[in-house]
């Protein structure tokens, strides 16, 4: 189970494509909040430590379904975890947020070359929601 299956929320865009975007943004802010403990930490580690806090979170908010997908996803982080395979994700994620934004790049091209300004204002949105997302995965450490 990785990070952001607890999170996946996806949505029907304007164009028909789905899109995960509030997914990749949960997951480039829960990046951020590990960077600290990254620097003294393996991958592995890292998830371990990001889903005992969501647990903790979750033990506050009183969300016993919750607590129990989290504490089913810290028992096999903790029996199959592979260093290597969490970076092979990562660069697997990197590689689509990539392809995310060349498409959001010639959806707003499409618009621009159709003069619809209220699309252009969109596309213009979604594009730079990719590009610091595509910045944030970058930025990480695997």
């Amino acid at each position: 189970m990785s990070l952001d299956a607890g999170v996946t929320i996806v949505s029907l865009a304007n164009n028909g494509r789905f899109s995960i975007m509030k997914n990749r943004i949960a997951l480039a802010l829960a990046l951020f909040s590990l960077s600290a403990f990254s620097q003294a930490a393996s991958p592995c580690q890292e998830k371990e430590h990001e889903i005992q806090r969501e647990i903790s979170y979750a033990e506050k908010h009183n969300n016993q379904s919750r607590i129990n997908g989290l504490n089913k996803a810290l028992r096999e982080v903790r029996a199959n975890c592979s260093d290597s395979k969490l970076r092979a994700a990562h660069q697997k994620k990197i590689a689509e947020m990539k392809e995310e934004v060349a498409g959001r790049r010639h959806d707003l091209n499409e618009a621009k070359q159709k003069g619809d300004a209220e699309k252009i204002s969109k596309r213009e949105h979604k594009l730079k929601e990719a590009q610091a997302e595509l910045k944030a995965l970058e930025a990480r450490d695997y």
